[in-house]
């Protein structure tokens, strides 16, 4: 049944609900459910989507039952458009479309398997979203902070050298080892100001194993443009080595195989000959994680949030644009079509199923192809 309420008492009710209203939601909880089944079944999303949708949904369906709309049946276009306006207020208009589009389907399954008689949803229309250019890094910024984030790592073992010698004045001096970083450009311009943004030599082991890590992660994301969510799901036994391959399973449980390069292939080596194993015997006791390539600091799987925060920490020590682990995706997409990839080869590194999506990055670079039309154009 309807409410008597007027439109200012449904858009803005949060007010806490009866014990009848509560039970009435339990239905609506078990609908939802068994909508997320059914998608889950049918569609093939990945769990992240499964997750966002039902959250959705059940928002929309609280917003409801707040409000009086306990039935289904109740629920009309006009209502969905209230919830709408409500949501407006404090989210991003590519929140909204994507809640939208959750509910629109959750109500075309409601119809469909006889819940209601008609799709109240079927006519909302989805929020435009402006066509925002992604964030990139250019290509000097790029080698610049993994350039930095390898010879942080590397610092450590320089400290280790040093300290070796002043313990035996009759014993030569060790040769530091390259770091990747070194290996990729040996005399860059920009080696003079990576080295004094490095912060101070590490202490321990497992400090150590850590700066490892980090840098392996940066030139694996930029290497391969994954997603942070394949970074961190992704085991030792998926990594090819001989090859110069990782297997990456991707949104709806899709994997593919995408290569990397020299850099990439060294930061990983390195942590795993000498980072992964120190935080592995150093919490051996609550390490369950022994498969997972990249560990926390207490030897679990890496989580995405420790992640995002090694990226953004790594642009703030290198002096560049302050980014997301999706920015350096961005920016590896950009700099391949810059270099000359075809489109189609950097949908399937990127793993995009619309090549729309792909698409967006010959935007970004324009600039690099107004430079190669003015060098090769002669009336440019």
């Amino acid at each position: 049944m309807t409410s008597g309420r007027n439109n200012n008492d449904l858009l803005f009710d949060d007010g806490l609900v009866s014990s009848t209203e509560a039970c009435d939601f339990c239905d609506l909880r078990y609908h939802c459910a068994r909508y997320v089944d059914y998608l889950r079944a049918n569609k093939g999303l990945g769990s992240a989507t499964l997750r966002a949708y039902s959250a959705d949904v059940l928002q929309c369906l609280e917003w409801c039952n707040r409000n009086g709309f306990c039935d289904l049946r109740a629920v009309s276009t006009s209502v969905l458009r209230q919830w709408m306006y409500w949501l407006n207020k404090n989210h991003a208009r590519s929140s909204l479309a994507r809640k939208v589009v959750a509910v629109r389907g959750f109500f075309a399954w409601a119809t469909h398997v006889g819940l209601i008689s008609a799709n109240p949803a079927q006519i909302l229309a989805t929020p435009k979203i402006a066509n925002e250019l992604p964030t990139v890094l250019d290509e000097a910024q790029a080698q610049k902070l993994l350039d930095c984030a390898d010879n942080c790592a590397y610092e450590f073992a320089d400290d280790c050298a040093q300290d070796s010698t002043e313990q035996s004045s009759k014993q030569k001096k060790p040769r530091a080892q390259k770091s990747p970083a070194t290996n990729r450009q040996e005399n860059t311009p920009l080696k003079s100001q990576v080295k004094s943004q490095v912060k101070s030599p590490l202490k321990s082991p497992q400090e150590h194993a850590i700066a490892l890590r980090n840098a392996a992660i940066l030139e694996l994301l930029y290497a391969t443009g994954m997603r942070v969510g394949e970074l961190t799901s992704i085991n030792v036994q998926d990594v090819d080595f001989e090859n110069h391959t990782v297997k990456v399973t991707g949104k709806g449980n899709k994997q593919r195989v995408v290569p990397f390069g020299v850099p990439a292939a060294n930061a990983c080596k390195e942590w795993l000959e000498h980072g992964r194993n120190v935080l592995l015997e150093k919490h051996a006791e609550s390490s369950t994680s022994s498969q997972a390539l990249f560990l926390g600091a207490r030897a679990k799987r890496i989580d995405q949030r420790i992640v995002r925060s090694i990226v953004h920490a790594a642009a703030a020590a290198a002096n560049v644009p302050d980014v997301a682990p999706h920015a350096l995706r961005h920016s590896a997409a950009t700099h391949m079509l810059n270099g000359g990839a075809d489109l189609r080869e950097v949908q399937e590194l990127l793993g995009h199923s619309s090549l729309n999506t792909t698409q967006r990055y010959t935007h970004v670079s324009i600039q690099a192809l107004k430079q190669r039309y003015s060098q090769a154009f002669p009336r440019a």
